[in-house]
Protein backbone atom coordinates (compact mmCIF):
# COMPACT_ATOMS: atom_id res chain seq x y z
CA UNK A 1 0.00 0.00 0.00
CA UNK A 2 1.29 3.53 -0.80
CA UNK A 3 2.25 6.13 1.89
CA UNK A 4 0.15 8.22 -0.29
CA UNK A 5 -2.75 6.11 -0.11
CA UNK A 6 -4.19 8.19 2.69
CA UNK A 7 -3.92 11.41 1.59
CA UNK A 8 -4.71 10.61 -1.97
CA UNK A 9 -8.31 8.90 -0.60
CA UNK A 10 -8.68 11.72 1.28
CA UNK A 11 -8.60 14.29 -2.17
CA UNK A 12 -10.38 12.15 -4.34
CA UNK A 13 -13.67 11.53 -1.52
CA UNK A 14 -13.97 15.06 -1.29
CA UNK A 15 -13.66 15.18 -5.29
CA UNK A 16 -16.74 12.59 -4.96
CA UNK A 17 -18.73 14.30 -2.36
CA UNK A 18 -18.49 17.95 -4.20
CA UNK A 19 -20.14 16.15 -7.03
CA UNK A 20 -22.97 15.08 -4.75
CA UNK A 21 -23.25 17.96 -3.03
CA UNK A 22 -23.61 19.67 -6.80
CA UNK A 23 -26.84 17.01 -7.58
CA UNK A 24 -28.66 16.18 -4.45
CA UNK A 25 -31.01 14.75 -6.37
CA UNK A 26 -28.88 11.70 -5.96
CA UNK A 27 -29.92 11.13 -2.26
CA UNK A 28 -33.62 12.50 -2.80
CA UNK A 29 -33.88 9.95 -5.43
CA UNK A 30 -32.12 6.96 -3.01
CA UNK A 31 -34.67 7.81 -0.59
CA UNK A 32 -38.10 8.36 -2.44
CA UNK A 33 -38.46 4.80 -2.50
CA UNK A 34 -38.06 3.74 0.74
CA UNK A 35 -39.87 6.63 2.13
CA UNK A 36 -42.53 5.40 -0.66
CA UNK A 37 -42.67 1.47 0.59
CA UNK A 38 -42.73 3.06 4.23
CA UNK A 39 -46.00 5.42 3.47
CA UNK A 40 -47.64 2.75 1.55
CA UNK A 41 -47.33 -0.34 4.56
CA UNK A 42 -47.89 1.90 7.35
CA UNK A 43 -51.10 3.53 5.75
CA UNK A 44 -52.40 1.03 3.30
CA UNK A 45 -51.68 -2.01 4.86
CA UNK A 46 -49.93 -2.05 8.08
CA UNK A 47 -54.22 -2.23 9.80
CA UNK A 48 -54.48 -5.53 7.90
CA UNK A 49 -50.54 -6.82 8.78
CA UNK A 50 -50.86 -8.75 12.51
CA UNK A 51 -47.31 -8.40 13.69
CA UNK A 52 -47.55 -8.09 17.34
CA UNK A 53 -46.53 -4.74 17.79
CA UNK A 54 -48.05 -1.64 19.15
CA UNK A 55 -46.24 0.55 16.44
CA UNK A 56 -45.93 -1.44 12.37
CA UNK A 57 -43.90 1.96 11.68
CA UNK A 58 -41.52 0.56 14.58
CA UNK A 59 -41.91 -3.08 13.57
CA UNK A 60 -40.93 -1.82 9.50
CA UNK A 61 -38.15 0.27 9.50
CA UNK A 62 -35.20 -1.87 10.10
CA UNK A 63 -36.48 -3.39 6.82
CA UNK A 64 -37.24 0.19 5.18
CA UNK A 65 -33.36 1.06 6.50
CA UNK A 66 -31.94 -2.11 4.50
CA UNK A 67 -34.17 -1.35 1.33
CA UNK A 68 -32.41 2.23 1.49
CA UNK A 69 -28.89 0.91 1.77
CA UNK A 70 -29.76 -1.48 -1.25
CA UNK A 71 -31.26 1.32 -3.41
CA UNK A 72 -28.41 3.61 -2.60
CA UNK A 73 -25.40 1.22 -3.99
CA UNK A 74 -26.79 1.41 -7.31
CA UNK A 75 -25.75 5.03 -7.72
CA UNK A 76 -22.12 3.77 -6.43
CA UNK A 77 -22.03 1.20 -9.33
CA UNK A 78 -23.00 3.76 -12.05
CA UNK A 79 -20.73 6.66 -10.59
CA UNK A 80 -18.05 4.01 -11.08
CA UNK A 81 -19.14 2.87 -14.14
CA UNK A 82 -19.66 6.68 -15.84
CA UNK A 83 -15.76 6.87 -14.33
CA UNK A 84 -14.49 4.16 -16.25
CA UNK A 85 -16.31 5.04 -19.42
CA UNK A 86 -14.97 8.39 -19.13
CA UNK A 87 -10.88 7.70 -18.71
CA UNK A 88 -10.53 8.99 -15.02
CA UNK A 89 -9.49 5.71 -13.63
CA UNK A 90 -6.67 6.00 -16.61
CA UNK A 91 -5.99 9.57 -15.99
CA UNK A 92 -5.51 9.10 -12.41
CA UNK A 93 -2.90 6.20 -12.65
CA UNK A 94 -0.82 8.67 -15.13
CA UNK A 95 -0.19 10.68 -12.03
CA UNK A 96 1.82 9.76 -8.54
CA UNK A 97 -1.54 8.36 -7.39
CA UNK A 98 -2.44 5.45 -5.15
CA UNK A 99 -4.26 2.98 -7.51
CA UNK A 100 -6.43 1.77 -4.74
CA UNK A 101 -7.38 5.10 -3.76
CA UNK A 102 -9.79 5.68 -6.71
CA UNK A 103 -11.76 3.00 -5.85
CA UNK A 104 -11.71 3.44 -1.98
CA UNK A 105 -13.05 6.95 -2.59
CA UNK A 106 -15.58 5.57 -4.20
CA UNK A 107 -16.79 3.31 -1.59
CA UNK A 108 -16.34 5.86 1.39
CA UNK A 109 -18.71 8.21 -0.59
CA UNK A 110 -20.99 5.54 -0.85
CA UNK A 111 -20.86 4.86 3.13
CA UNK A 112 -21.29 8.77 3.22
CA UNK A 113 -23.86 9.37 1.22
CA UNK A 114 -26.10 6.38 2.27
CA UNK A 115 -25.70 7.52 5.88
CA UNK A 116 -27.25 10.65 4.42
CA UNK A 117 -29.95 8.70 3.05
CA UNK A 118 -30.63 6.24 6.44
CA UNK A 119 -31.22 9.56 8.34
CA UNK A 120 -33.24 11.31 6.36
CA UNK A 121 -35.78 7.78 6.45
CA UNK A 122 -35.18 7.53 10.09
CA UNK A 123 -36.56 11.30 10.32
CA UNK A 124 -39.44 10.78 8.20
CA UNK A 125 -40.08 7.28 10.31
CA UNK A 126 -40.36 9.66 13.65
CA UNK A 127 -43.03 12.04 11.83
CA UNK A 128 -44.81 8.87 11.20
CA UNK A 129 -44.81 7.79 14.82
CA UNK A 130 -41.82 5.90 14.94
CA UNK A 131 -40.47 5.99 18.56
CA UNK A 132 -37.63 4.36 20.63
CA UNK A 133 -36.15 3.36 24.00
CA UNK A 134 -33.17 2.52 22.94
CA UNK A 135 -30.14 4.15 24.61
CA UNK A 136 -27.00 5.24 23.09
CA UNK A 137 -25.43 1.55 23.12
CA UNK A 138 -28.15 0.10 21.08
CA UNK A 139 -28.03 3.16 18.23
CA UNK A 140 -24.38 2.76 18.04
CA UNK A 141 -25.02 -1.07 17.58
CA UNK A 142 -27.59 -0.35 15.04
CA UNK A 143 -25.09 2.18 13.50
CA UNK A 144 -22.52 0.02 13.12
CA UNK A 145 -24.53 -2.78 11.68
CA UNK A 146 -25.92 -1.14 9.14
CA UNK A 147 -22.54 0.56 8.70
CA UNK A 148 -20.89 -3.43 8.09
CA UNK A 149 -23.96 -4.19 5.55
CA UNK A 150 -23.53 -0.76 3.86
CA UNK A 151 -19.81 -1.42 3.30
CA UNK A 152 -20.88 -5.16 1.92
CA UNK A 153 -23.11 -4.36 -0.51
CA UNK A 154 -21.02 -1.39 -1.29
CA UNK A 155 -17.89 -3.90 -2.45
CA UNK A 156 -20.53 -5.90 -4.50
CA UNK A 157 -21.70 -2.47 -5.94
CA UNK A 158 -17.87 -1.82 -7.33
CA UNK A 159 -17.75 -5.56 -9.54
CA UNK A 160 -20.75 -4.34 -11.93
CA UNK A 161 -19.76 -0.76 -11.70
CA UNK A 162 -16.42 -2.04 -13.24
CA UNK A 163 -17.49 -4.92 -15.46
CA UNK A 164 -20.79 -3.49 -16.90
CA UNK A 165 -21.53 -2.93 -20.58
CA UNK A 166 -24.20 -0.33 -20.46
CA UNK A 167 -25.42 2.08 -17.59
CA UNK A 168 -28.73 -0.34 -17.35
CA UNK A 169 -26.61 -2.97 -16.97
CA UNK A 170 -24.06 -1.21 -13.97
CA UNK A 171 -27.34 -0.96 -11.84
CA UNK A 172 -29.54 -3.58 -12.20
CA UNK A 173 -27.58 -6.05 -9.87
CA UNK A 174 -29.69 -3.71 -7.20
CA UNK A 175 -32.73 -5.15 -7.84
CA UNK A 176 -32.59 -7.98 -6.18
CA UNK A 177 -30.78 -6.70 -3.35
CA UNK A 178 -34.13 -4.71 -3.42
CA UNK A 179 -36.54 -7.23 -3.36
CA UNK A 180 -35.25 -9.48 -0.84
CA UNK A 181 -36.42 -7.70 2.50
CA UNK A 182 -40.05 -8.80 1.17
CA UNK A 183 -39.05 -12.27 1.75
CA UNK A 184 -37.85 -11.84 5.11
CA UNK A 185 -39.02 -10.92 8.68
CA UNK A 186 -39.02 -7.18 7.28
CA UNK A 187 -42.52 -6.81 6.58
CA UNK A 188 -44.72 -9.30 8.40
CA UNK A 189 -43.11 -12.47 10.80
CA UNK A 190 -41.67 -15.40 8.67
CA UNK A 191 -43.96 -17.91 10.97
CA UNK A 192 -47.45 -16.44 8.47
CA UNK A 193 -45.42 -17.40 6.04
CA UNK A 194 -45.93 -21.15 3.51
CA UNK A 195 -42.92 -23.63 4.44
CA UNK A 196 -40.71 -23.08 1.40
CA UNK A 197 -41.17 -19.51 2.00
CA UNK A 198 -40.68 -19.15 5.50
CA UNK A 199 -37.40 -21.93 5.59
CA UNK A 200 -35.98 -19.37 3.01
CA UNK A 201 -36.57 -16.43 4.84
CA UNK A 202 -35.48 -17.83 7.83
CA UNK A 203 -31.81 -18.27 7.06
CA UNK A 204 -31.16 -15.59 4.92
CA UNK A 205 -29.29 -12.75 5.97
CA UNK A 206 -31.75 -9.64 5.64
CA UNK A 207 -33.66 -11.58 8.50
CA UNK A 208 -30.98 -12.06 11.14
CA UNK A 209 -29.83 -8.18 10.41
CA UNK A 210 -33.60 -6.68 10.54
CA UNK A 211 -34.33 -9.26 13.75
CA UNK A 212 -30.86 -7.58 15.13
CA UNK A 213 -31.92 -3.66 14.63
CA UNK A 214 -35.42 -4.97 15.41
CA UNK A 215 -34.74 -5.84 18.89
CA UNK A 216 -32.55 -3.07 19.60
CA UNK A 217 -34.63 -0.18 18.73
CA UNK A 218 -36.96 -1.83 21.33
CA UNK A 219 -34.87 -2.85 23.78
CA UNK A 220 -35.57 -6.72 23.39
CA UNK A 221 -33.01 -9.14 24.08
CA UNK A 222 -30.98 -9.71 20.67
CA UNK A 223 -29.64 -13.40 21.19
CA UNK A 224 -28.23 -14.84 18.16
CA UNK A 225 -29.93 -12.55 15.70
CA UNK A 226 -26.67 -10.09 16.32
CA UNK A 227 -23.82 -12.25 16.25
CA UNK A 228 -25.42 -13.92 12.65
CA UNK A 229 -25.89 -10.89 11.52
CA UNK A 230 -22.64 -9.18 12.26
CA UNK A 231 -21.19 -12.80 10.79
CA UNK A 232 -23.42 -12.77 7.49
CA UNK A 233 -21.98 -8.72 6.79
CA UNK A 234 -18.30 -9.66 7.38
CA UNK A 235 -18.45 -12.95 5.30
CA UNK A 236 -20.35 -11.10 2.62
CA UNK A 237 -17.83 -7.58 3.03
CA UNK A 238 -14.68 -10.35 3.15
CA UNK A 239 -15.86 -11.83 -0.18
CA UNK A 240 -17.12 -9.14 -2.37
CA UNK A 241 -13.89 -6.77 -1.69
CA UNK A 242 -11.88 -9.66 -2.63
CA UNK A 243 -13.52 -9.93 -5.68
CA UNK A 244 -14.45 -6.54 -6.41
CA UNK A 245 -10.48 -5.96 -5.65
CA UNK A 246 -8.86 -8.69 -8.14
CA UNK A 247 -11.90 -6.90 -11.10
CA UNK A 248 -10.05 -4.22 -10.24
CA UNK A 249 -6.87 -5.10 -10.73
CA UNK A 250 -7.60 -7.24 -14.03
CA UNK A 251 -9.19 -4.06 -15.27
CA UNK A 252 -6.49 -1.22 -14.39
CA UNK A 253 -3.43 -3.88 -15.42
Amino acid sequence: MSKHFLGDTAVLLGRSLRHIARSPDTIITTVVMPIAFMLLFVYVFGGAIDTGSDSYVTYLLPGILLITVASGIAYTAYRLFMDMKGGIFERFQSMPTARSSVLWAHVLTSLVANLISLAVVVLVALLMGFRSTAGVSAWLAVAGILILFTLALTWIAVIPGLTAKTMEGASAFSYPLIFLPFLSSAFVPTGTMPGPVRVFAEHQPVTSIVNAIRALFTQQPVGTDIWIALAWCAGILVIAYVLAMNTYRRRIS
